[in-house]
C-alpha cells in the first residue's frame, strides 16, 4: 500500500475513532574509527560474563555526564541485565532490579528523571555495538526523552543490500505517516466541524491538502541510509529500523565477546535471562 492509500486509510481510522468518542565525525573521514574515540571518555564496564569498555561521544554531552555521574555514585553497581534479545540488544541500568526475585516485573526503575534526547543522526547510528539511551514510546513521550539510567547495547544482525533497500523503503514510508499523522492531529479541530456538518467535500479537500503538504515536507529531507550505515549494516550489523528515534551516545570499543556471551544466554519471561547476569561495578578509565 503506497503513502497516499495509507493516509486515506488513516483518515478514514481517524474519524471513526471520532464517532465513538490510543524498544564518525564528518571533518574526520580519513581517520581510523579508534582514532576518532581517541579523545572520549571511556567507562569499563565489569559484568557476572567479563569486561566491556565504552567510549562516549562528545556531542552527546547531557547523556554522557549524566552516564558519568551515575557511575560516580556507583548507581549501576549490582544491577541486572534485564532484557536480552538475541540478535537485537541487550539492556540494563534498572536500579530496581539489585535485589530483584525471579518473578519480578523489570525495566521501570530509574533516578527519578529523564534526558532531554540528543539524536545526532544519522551521525551516531544504530551498529552493532552502539550504546543507547532506552526510553518509553512516542505516545508517552513525543519528545523521545531517554530514560535517566536505562541503557542498551546493540548487536543486531547482518542485513543484505536487497533487505536493507526494503528496510529503507519501510522507514521512509513510516516518516511521511507520522508526518501525516502530526498533521491530522494539528487539524483535528477542523475535521471535526466539517464532520459534523457532514460535509465530505471539504473533508476530501483537506485529505487531499494534508497529503500534498504530507510529500512536501518530507521531500525537503528524505530518508535515506548513508554509505556509512550501508556498509555497517551489511558488514557487521546492528538495528537499523532503530535509527533516529533514540539517543546514540557511545559505542565499544573493547569487549563486544563479553556483549555476545550475553545475548546468548538463555531467556525466559519478559526476555529476563533465567540466570542473573549483572554489571558488578563500573569506572571511568584514566586518558
Amino acid at each position: 500500500m503506497n503513502i497516499i492509500n495509507r493516509c486515506i486509510v488513516a483518515v478514514a481510522a481517524i474519524l471513526a475513532a471520532m464517532s465513538c468518542t490510543l524498544a564518525g565525525q564528518s571533518g574526520n573521514a580519513g581517520k581510523s574509527a579508534e582514532s576518532k574515540l581517541d579523545n572520549c571518555i571511556k567507562v569499563e564496564i565489569e559484568t557476572s560474563l567479563g569486561n566491556v569498555v565504552v567510549a562516549l561521544y562528545d556531542k552527546t554531552p547531557q547523556h554522557r555526564d549524566n552516564f558519568l555521574k551515575l557511575v560516580g555514585e556507583g548507581y549501576y553497581n549490582g544491577v541486572l541485565f534485564h532484557r536480552v534479545i538475541k540478535n537485537f540488544m541487550v539492556q540494563t541500568g534498572d536500579g530496581n532490579s539489585k535485589n530483584a526475585t525471579a518473578d519480578s516485573l523489570l525495566g521501570t526503575g530509574d533516578p527519578g528523571y529523564t534526558v532531554p534526547a540528543e539524536i545526532v543522526y544519522p551521525e551516531y547510528f544504530h551498529k552493532r555495538g552502539a550504546l543507547a539511551a532506552a526510553r518509553t514510546g512516542d505516545e508517552v513521550n513525543p519528545e523521545r526523552r531517554s530514560s535517566g539510567s536505562q541503557f542498551y547495547i546493540v548487536t543486531g544482525d547482518v542485513y543484505s543490500p536487497q533487505q536493507l533497500q526494503q528496510m529503507e523503503q519501510r522507514m521512509a514510508d513510516m516518516k511521511k505517516n507520522e508526518i501525516f499523522n502530526k498533521l491530522v492531529s494539528e487539524n483535528r479541530k477542523q475535521i471535526m466541524i466539517l464532520r459534523h456538518k457532514k460535509d465530505s467535500v471539504g473533508l476530501k479537500e483537506l485529505q487531499d491538502s494534508l497529503i500534498a503538504t504530507t510529500e512536501a515536507t518530507y521531500a525537503m529531507k528524505p530518508f535515506a541510509f548513508t554509505a556509512e550505515q550501508r556498509q555497517a549494516y551489511t558488514t557487521v550489523g546492528g538495528t537499523p529500523h532503530l535509527d533516529g528515534s533514540y539517543t546514540v551516545f557511545g559505542e565499544v570499543v573493547e569487549g563486544m565477546d563479553v556483549i555476545d556471551k550475553i545475548q546468548n544466554v538463555a531467556t525466559g519471561k519478559n526476555d529476563r535471562p533465567i540466570d542473573d547476569v549483572r554489571i558488578v561495578t563500573m569506572r571511568v578509565l584514566k586518558q
